[in-house]
């Protein structure tokens, strides 16, 4: 009975060590709490007056990414009924129809990315310059996506021009080297164009926007 009675008692701090750690955890949790109050205090406020402002323009990016999407639904339903009409051969159409409906698939994809910008856009939360500043980023990135949803065509530009070059009857045939001269051309051709009018429409309908947030953004951090 001793021995077990010394072991418990051998594992005890004494009663002053165990204030001393109790004061020490207490003091952690204030400093831990002061911090957080502190981060909090200087985390800038967006006043009702720039929110207005902020407003303005996010609504006229929902409203052009709206107007964006259903007239690029519109497209697809017009190229497939076109095709459902057209007297060219069953090749021919098939092969439109085909790329029609891979372009689609791709349209998809990035659209679902502009799709979580566009909620984005619509949440209450942002009241916080830490808030625009992530708001800031996402558009960023999705103009990057913007440019490579452009680009994404060319590839289907070239097929569909092959496809023309091939179902097209001529009085002389192309030769190989015309033809892979037109697809390289095109190619070359496509890339610039269609990456420079997206850039273009881009900064149209959503340049100036962009512009205003980062001005209000930059009005935060000062």
């Amino acid at each position: 009975m001793g021995v077990r009675s010394w072991k418990s008692s051998s594992f005890e701090l004494p009663s002053s060590s165990q204030e001393i750690i109790k004061t020490n955890s207490m003091n952690i949790d204030d400093l831990k709490n002061t911090w957080n109050e502190e981060n909090l205090d200087y985390i800038p406020e967006i006043s009702t007056e720039q929110r207005k402002t902020l407003n303005l323009p996010l609504e006229k990016m929902r409203k052009n990414m709206r107007g964006e999407f259903w007239s690029t639904v519109g497209i697809f339903v017009f190229a497939f009924v076109l095709m459902a009409f057209s007297p060219a051969p069953f090749k021919f159409n098939f092969y439109i129809n085909l790329l029609v409906t891979s372009m689609m698939f791709v349209t998809a994809f990035f659209f679902s990315k502009f799709f979580t910008l566009y909620k984005e856009m619509g949440n209450p939360e942002l009241s916080t310059y830490d808030g625009l500043r992530d708001l800031l980023h996402q558009l960023e990135l999705n103009k990057q996506y913007y440019l490579s949803f452009y680009i994404a065509f060319v590839p289907f530009l070239v097929c569909e021009m092959i496809i023309v070059l091939e179902f097209i009857p001529r009085p002389v045939p192309l030769t190989n080297i015309q033809i892979a001269s037109v697809s390289i051309g095109t190619l070359i051709a496509g890339i610039f164009a269609l990456y420079y009018i997206g850039k273009w429409w881009f900064n149209r309908f959503y340049g100036k926007n962009i512009d205003t947030i980062k001005k209000l953004v930059d009005d935060l951090k000062k």
